[in-house]
């Protein structure tokens, strides 16, 4: 009788070790988008509560295009559905784990696409290691919950050659089929990714590529959890130019994809405010010797010059600037935010200033246990890559157990959520086009660390978007 008790103690006690382990309760929008998804028959979509925007990308009513004159169509308002039958697919049986994949730079190549000898696989080693991160984490709390089976990260390195990143792609959407894909940072591959992703039907989040025309490719199956390029920039030239009172602004840029596609809306914005650009300035990706440039934008006795390119040439034409007198505000992009820049550029990083996409000296008990997580786990500290890797494979990983093992569920998920999603880098909420929305910051360099600086902090206002009569487009906005 008693070894009959203890069996049964034994057997309650490892059915709620079972419970524990089951697929999280889902919140009432998650429940609501789950009934509308799931039941459908291949030739039904879903009716789900599609997003649009009232204005595109957070974008000031002084900087849009075509002035006071109304366009005939504004793009990326309106938020893509998938209408195909792949919400049918049933579960899969048989499986011995959950392939989620990764793809990234993080071996050295050479390639004309990223403009000569490949330069961001430390970025890439590090967006790995946050993706493992988040992986190993969702393993030791039971994997893959409804099915009892390990999440696996599949990884490929993005070598800079278009062709091979869509091969990769291929292998991981057909021959050892994923789930979901992290990746990547180099923008002309991420074009080239998406595009058989979408072909694929297969989720992708971007956690690296800050281009602003990647999310413009109305690709229903794309997500980004980086504020890009686009609002970095409006935030740079908000503080040059409304702030500051700099008239003229010179630039000096990589010429690759990142560096031309970089400063787009920066010139953009400051022409139409009323101060255009008075010289751009691109150099060869790895070069040593700026004095061409610097000459061009001597000789136009600028009030500020912007970089935009990697720590390594930043720090190079800094030094050579301050070297020949030129004593401008310096102005760059989140890649010089990175201890190769401080130990490269010395004294002369005391006053620089990046756009950053987040805010790593907040105070947040998350951010803070993935920290320490990390550490211990690599030896080395998180920077930017890992914590929005971490945080676009913990997403994707929400998505697969809520949504079970349907691509389609999966992207409708993440395509549907309208609360920010709680990560370490900070609230990320989704847009119409499933772009990060949310705040991006300064980042100025003095007394050996950075500070990060936010609009609010900084005193400047967005430009004043109006709200707009959309009824008669046919359009209506949905709440947030």
């Amino acid at each position: 009788m008693k070894r009959l008790l203890l069996a049964m103690v034994c057997l309650f006690a490892a059915m709620g070790q079972e419970a524990k382990k089951a697929a999280p309760a889902a919140d009432p929008e998650t429940q609501e988008v789950l009934r509308r998804i799931n039941g459908l028959t291949p030739y039904e979509v879903p009716d789900l509560k599609l997003r649009t925007e009232q204005n595109y990308a957070h974008t000031s009513t002084d900087v849009e295009p075509f002035g006071s004159v109304k366009p005939y169509k504004e793009h990326f308002l309106v938020q893509m559905e998938y209408t195909g039958p792949g919400r049918a697919a049933p579960e899969p049986v048989g499986l011995k784990s959950v392939r989620i994949g990764f793809i990234g730079p993080i071996e050295s190549t050479v390639s004309i696409a990223t403009g000569g000898k490949s330069h961001e696989e430390v970025l890439g080693k590090m967006m790995l290691k946050g993706a493992q991160l988040a992986v190993e984490q969702a393993n030791a709390k039971g994997g893959y919950l409804k099915g009892k089976i390990p999440f696996e990260l599949a990884v490929a390195n993005d070598n800079g050659l278009w062709g091979s990143t869509g091969n990769e792609v291929v292998k991981m959407a057909y021959e050892n089929p994923v789930w979901a894909i992290l990746g990547t940072i180099d923008s002309a591959n991420s074009h080239i990714a998406i595009r058989v992703a979408l072909k694929a039907e297969v989720v992708m989040i971007n956690t690296g590529d800050t281009d602003p025309t990647f999310i413009e490719t109305n690709i229903p199956w794309v997500a980004r959890n980086i504020g890009d390029d686009r609002q970095q920039g409006y935030l740079l030239v908000d503080y040059m130019i409304r702030k500051m009172g700099y008239k003229r602004i010179g630039i000096i840029r990589s010429s690759n994809r990142y560096g031309r596609f970089g400063v787009r809306e920066i010139k953009d914005s400051s022409r139409r405010l009323g101060h255009p650009v008075a010289i751009e300035m691109a150099y060869k990706v790895g070069g040593d010797d700026f004095s061409l440039q610097l000459d061009r934008i001597q000789e136009m006795n600028v009030d500020a010059i912007v970089h935009w390119g990697d720590a390594r040439e930043s720090a190079l034409i800094l030094n050579q600037m301050r070297a020949r007198g030129m004593k401008q505000p310096y102005f760059c992009s989140d890649r010089s935010v990175s201890p190769e820049f401080e130990k490269a550029a010395g004294a002369n990083a005391e006053g620089v200033i990046c756009g950053y996409p987040w805010d790593p000296d907040r105070k947040d008990p998350k951010l803070d246990e993935f920290r320490k997580a990390f550490k211990a786990r690599f030896q080395v500290d998180a920077e930017t890559y890992a914590a929005h890797a971490y945080d676009g494979m913990n997403m994707l990983i929400w998505a697969v157990q809520q949504g079970g093992l349907n691509r389609a569920k999966i992207r409708d998920l993440i395509a549907t959520r309208s609360k920010p999603w709680p990560g370490v880098t900070g609230a990320i909420p989704l847009s119409a086009v499933m772009d990060d929305a949310g705040e991006v910051f300064l980042a100025r360099f003095g007394q050996g660390r950075w500070k990060y600086e936010s609009r609010e902090s900084l005193q400047i206002p967005r430009g004043f978007v109006p709200v707009r009569d959309r009824t008669s487009r046919g359009l209506e906005t949905a709440s947030r």
